[in-house]
């Protein structure tokens, strides 16, 4: 691969690590919140939403660093 081609992939890569933070960020306030939540509102419909949006975050969040551990094993 050429140095250009390396180049624009590690710029890649940093864009996605910045969006997985995010990711992760708003997930750990979603999780923050849910746990503020009372008991009984937890397994109720907002909390099942609430652990359903957290549960889908954390999955993003890790679709993203296997993405960027892939580009890694590209760019050598």
């Amino acid at each position: 691969m050429n140095k250009d081609r390396r180049s624009r992939l590690s710029e890649i890569r940093e864009q996605l690590s910045t969006l997985a933070e995010a990711i992760q960020d708003i997930c750990a306030e979603e999780q923050e919140a849910f746990d503020n939540l009372p008991d009984s509102f937890q397994g109720r419909e907002r909390g099942d939403a609430m652990q359903t949006a957290i549960d889908s975050m954390e999955n993003a969040a890790s679709g993203v660093e296997d993405a960027i551990g892939e580009l890694q094993n590209v760019e050598g």
